[in-house]
């Protein structure tokens, strides 16, 4: 199954880094998508809906997961 993984994250993230290290011990390929601007990310936060207000974001075949729980969460209903 081939999946289209993007993780959109900001620097200095702890969340963000345990993302990262889930799909890589996963050995799941992905996009990262840094947003460092604050505006940036407000604007980016608007276009996810109206409870998204943290990063990490993942997507999985452009589907909105979540952060850490949401990524883990869509991991084990797909038994990656």
């Amino acid at each position: 199954m081939q999946l289209k993984i993007a993780v959109y994250s900001k620097s200095a993230c702890p969340q963000c880094d345990t993302v990262k290290s889930l799909l890589k011990a996963r050995h799941l390929a992905f996009e990262e998508v840094m947003i460092d601007d604050e505006e940036q990310r407000k604007a980016f936060y608007e276009k996810c809906g109206p409870s998204v207000r943290s990063m990490p974001q993942v997507f999985i075949n452009d589907q909105r997961v979540g952060g850490v729980a949401g990524l883990q969460a869509a991991l084990a209903q797909l038994n990656i």
